[in-house]
C-alpha cells in the first residue's frame, strides 16, 4: 500500500497537488461554516435522569430559551435612565419571537440593593427554528445594548453559545497568527533552508482544512462543541508538522545515498511512511476511547479529532510526497557525520547513561513522576459558567457585575425537580423544605416543576449535594432531577462507568498495533506503563495550577476550584496518543538498528541517536502549538493546552530519552520476545519493511 501511495504521488505530483489544493478551498470555503454551529450543551448525556426529565419538560411545558441583560455603573433610578429602559422594554417586546420581557422597575429582585444595576431578562417563544432564534436573539441584544449606560452587557442562553462560537473562532485565528511564523523560524533552524521548512507548513494547513471540514461534516449529524474547533485544529496544526518533519528527516538522509529524487521518496515512504502510518493509526485508536461513552460531546470530539489525525496522516503519505517529487531535488542532503563524531551523538551519550545506570535512573524519575501525579486524587470537574471565559468577554463581564451587584446566587440556574402525576404531596413537601424560597408550577397532566436554587454555584458541591439529596428521599415516587447541578451528577457517574471500558478499548487496541509493529509482548506493556506515567504527572500538574490556583495568574486564569468536565477526558486521550506517537519514533529506528546488527543494548543506543533529534524537535514544534492556542483566555483551552504542552514535552524528554532506554537496557534481549506461536502469526500478518528489510537469515530470533 505504501508503495503504490508512493507511486502515485512521484508519477502524477501535479495531480495529487491540484486535488489537495481543491481540498484546501473545501476546507476554509465550507468548512469555516462550523463556527456557527458551536453548542455550549457539553454536560447532557442521553439515557439519563437529567436527560429523561429535560425531555420530559419539553413534551409537557415547551418554553423558549432565556437571555438576560444588565444595565450598570449608574443609578437606575434616573429618571433619563428609567424611560430610556423602558422603551427597550417595549421594543424588544415587539420583536418577532420574544415571548416575554418583565419591567425591571416593577418587578421585584430585578434591581440591585444598592441601585446601581437592574436585570432585563428576555424569554423567547417555544418552537422557533435556528434561524429565527438567531435573528430573535441579536435583535432583542441590539436593542438593549443601545441603552446609554457605562455597562450593558447581553448573554446567556443560546446567545452564550453563539458568543463563546465567535470567541472560539477569534482565538483559532490568533493561535494561527502566533504559531505559523514561530514554527516557520523553528524549522528553519532545524533545515537550515526555507524551501525544507516551508513543506511541514504546507501540510499543516491541509490538517487545518481539515478539522474545519471535519467539524462541519459532523455538525450535520450532531450538536459540535465550542472546545472542538481549537481541540481539533490544535492536534491538526501540530501532528501535519510532526508527520512532515520525520518525513523529510527521512528524506535528507535517503538523498545522502542516490541522487534520483523519486527514488528517495520512495525509500522515504516506505521507511519512515510505516512509522506515520502506524503513528495515525495508533493516535486515532487512542481517540476510540471516547467513543465508549454515551456523552455526545466526547463521540463526536472522538470523531473529529480522528478524523483530522488521519487527514495529517494522509497529507503526509501522499501531498508531501507529490511536493518532494516536484521539489526535493533542490533540497540538500544531510551532512554525513565526518570528522569522527557520531551523529546524534547527544542523544547516543544519553541513551549510554540511562543504559548504564538503569536503576538509578528509574529510582529517580519514576518517583518524580509520580509525586507530579499525586494532585489527580484530588481532581473535581464541574460544569463550569462564563467565569471560564476571558476577563473581557461579554458573558464574564455579565456575570461579573451581577456578581458585584446582586445577593450572590442570583441568575444561578436552580436544580429542577419534576414531580410526575403520582407524586404524593408529602413527598413534594419535603423536597421543596429541603431549601428556602422554592417555587412551584403545575404542568399540564398533574405533574408539577420544584424548583430549587443552591446557595452556591449552579454546579457546585452545594448544588449536587441537593440533587443526590432529592434522588435519595423520593422513594417509589415518579420524581426525577434535572438542571446544571443534575447533568453534572450524571456525568460523573457515567465518567466512573465507562471509564474502565474506555481504558481497556484503547490499551487493547494499542497492545495489537504495537504487537503489529515490533512483534514483541514485552514492549506494548512498557510503553504503556511509561506513558501512563507522563501522563499523569502531567494531568496532576493541570489539576494542581487550575484547579487549586497555583501559578494560574501567570497563565492568565484562576483557581476555580475544579476543572472543565472537557479537560480530564480529552488530555488523557489525546496525550496518550501523542505519546504513543512518539514511542513509534523510536522504536521504529531502534528496529532497524537491530535488524541490521542483532546488537539489542546498541540498536537502543543507535535507535535514540537517529530518532533524539527528531522527536525534540517534533515535541517542541507541538508544545509552540499548543502553546499558541493557550493565548486565548478561555479556561478549558488553558487547561487542555497546558496538559497537551506538558504531556509531550515530559513524554519527548524525560519518559523517552531516559525511562526508554532505561527499561530497554533492564529488560535486555527479552524486550523483544513473544511466545513462539505469537511470533509465528507477526511473522505472517505483522507489518514488515518494505524496503530496508533485510534477508531472512539475517533477521535476530524473536523479531
Amino acid at each position: 500500500m505504501l508503495t503504490a501511495l508512493a507511486r502515485t504521488a512521484t508519477r502524477r505530483p501535479l495531480t495529487v497537488m491540484l486535488l489537495w489544493g481543491l481540498f484546501l478551498l473545501l476546507g476554509f470555503g465550507l468548512g469555516t461554516g462550523v463556527f456557527a454551529r458551536l453548542s455550549d450543551n457539553v454536560p447532557e448525556v442521553p439515557g439519563t435522569e437529567s436527560e429523561s426529565a429535560a425531555r420530559y419538560l419539553d413534551e409537557m411545558d415547551p418554553a423558549g430559551s432565556s437571555i438576560t441583560g444588565v444595565v450598570a455603573g449608574t443609578p437606575v433610578a434616573d429618571a433619563g435612565l428609567r424611560a430610556e429602559v423602558e422603551r427597550a422594554v417595549a421594543d424588544v417586546r415587539k420583536v418577532a419571537g420574544v415571548a416575554a420581557v418583565p419591567d425591571p422597575y416593577a418587578t421585584p429582585g430585578m434591581i440591585a440593593e444598592d441601585g446601581h444595576a437592574l436585570i432585563v431578562p428576555v424569554t423567547l417563544e417555544g418552537g422557533l427554528d435556528d434561524d429565527a432564534e438567531e435573528r430573535t436573539l441579536d435583535a432583542a441584544a441590539e436593542r438593549i445594548r443601545e441603552i446609554d449606560a457605562p455597562d450593558v452587557h447581553v448573554s446567556g442562553g443560546p446567545l452564550l453559545g453563539l458568543q463563546m462560537g465567535e470567541r472560539a473562532a477569534q482565538d483559532v485565528k490568533n493561535a494561527e497568527l502566533i504559531s505559523l511564523p514561530v514554527v516557520l523560524a523553528l524549522l528553519l533552524v532545524v533545515f537550515g533552508g526555507l524551501r525544507s521548512a516551508l513543506l511541514p507548513l504546507v501540510v499543516a494547513v491541509s490538517g487545518i482544512a481539515g478539522a474545519f471540514l471535519a467539524l462541519f461534516l459532523f455538525s450535520e449529524v450532531t450538536d459540535i462543541s465550542v472546545y472542538a474547533v481549537q481541540v481539533t485544529t490544535m492536534l491538526g496544526l501540530g501532528l501535519a508538522v510532526d508527520y512532515a518533519l520525520l518525513m523529510l528527516v527521512r528524506f535528507r538522509e535517503e538523498r545522502r545515498t542516490t541522487e534520483d529524487v523519486v527514488e528517495a521518496v520512495h525509500r522515504t515512504v516506505a521507511a519512515a511512511g510505516r512509522t506515520v502510518l502506524f503513528s495515525g493509526l495508533t493516535v486515532a485508536v487512542s481517540l476510540t476511547g471516547l467513543l465508549v461513552f454515551p456523552s455526545v460531546f466526547l463521540r463526536s470530539m472522538g470523531l473529529a479529532v480522528a478524523a483530522v489525525v488521519v487527514i495529517d496522516m494522509l497529507a503526509a503519505l501522499t501531498l508531501l510526497p507529490a511536493l518532494l517529487a516536484r521539489f526535493g531535488g533542490r533540497i540538500p542532503p544531510a551532512k554525513s557525520p565526518g570528522n569522527g563524531e557520531e551523529e546524534g551523538r547527544f542523544f547516543a551519550r544519553v541513551a549510554r547513561f540511562a543504559a548504564r545506570r538503569k536503576v538509578a535512573v528509574l529510582a529517580v524519575v519514576v518517583p518524580v513522576l509520580l509525586v507530579l501525579a499525586l494532585p489527580v486524587a484530588g481532581m473535581s470537574i464541574v460544569v463550569g459558567d462564563a467565569r471560564q471565559l476571558p476577563a473581557d468577554s461579554e458573558a464574564r463581564q455579565l456575570q461579573d457585575t451581577v456578581a458585584a451587584h446582586f445577593p450572590p446566587g442570583t441568575g444561578v440556574s436552580p436544580v429542577v425537580v419534576v414531580a410526575k402525576p403520582g407524586t404524593d404531596a408529602a413527598t413534594a413537601d419535603r423536597i421543596r423544605a429541603l431549601a428556602p424560597g422554592a417555587t412551584t408550577r403545575e404542568l399540564p397532566g398533574g405533574g408539577a416543576v420544584i424548583e430549587i436554587r443552591p446557595p452556591g454555584e449552579a454546579d457546585g458541591a452545594e448544588a449536587t449535594a441537593l440533587v443526590e439529596r432529592v434522588r435519595e428521599m423520593r422513594g417509589d415516587a415518579p420524581v426525577e432531577v434535572t438542571g446544571t447541578a443534575a447533568r453534572l451528577v450524571d456525568f460523573r457517574q457515567m465518567l466512573a462507568e465507562r471509564a474502565p471500558w474506555a481504558a481497556l478499548t484503547v490499551l487493547a487496541g494499542i497492545v495489537l498495533l504495537l504487537f503489529a509493529f515490533t512483534g514483541s509482548v514485552l514492549l506494548p506493556l512498557r510503553t504503556v506503563v511509561t506513558t501512563l506515567l507522563s501522563l499523569a504527572a502531567a494531568l496532576g500538574v493541570v489539576v494542581w495550577v487550575f484547579q487549586d490556583g497555583h501559578l494560574a495568574g501567570l497563565l492568565g486564569a484562576e483557581g476555580l476550584g475544579a476543572l472543565s468536565l472537557t479537560a480530564p477526558p480529552l488530555i488523557v486521550a489525546i496525550a496518550f496518543g501523542l505519546a504513543m506517537d512518539y514511542e513509534l519514533f523510536i522504536l521504529a529506528r531502534m528496529r532497524e538498528a537491530r535488524l541490521r546488527s542483532g546488537d539489542d543494548r546498541e540498536a537502543v543506543v543507535t535507535g535514540l541517536s537517529r530518532s533524539g533529534r527528531v522527536v525534540t524537535c517534533a515535541a517542541l514544534l507541538l508544545a509552540v502549538v499548543f502553546a499558541a492556542f493557550m493565548t486565548g483566555g478561555f479556561s478549558p483551552i488553558l487547561q487542555i493546552g497546558l496538559g497537551l504542552t506538558l504531556a509531550v514535552l515530559i513524554d519527548a524528554t524525560v519518559v523517552r530519552m531516559l525511562l526508554v532506554p532505561a527499561t530497554m537496557a533492564l529488560l535486555g534481549r527479552h524486550a523483544w520476545w513473544a511466545p513462539a506461536p505469537l511470533r509465528r502469526v507477526h511473522d505472517r500478518f505483522g507489518l514488515r519493511e518494505e524496503q530496508t528489510e533485510l534477508p531472512r537469515e539475517k533477521v535476530p530470533s524473536g523479531v
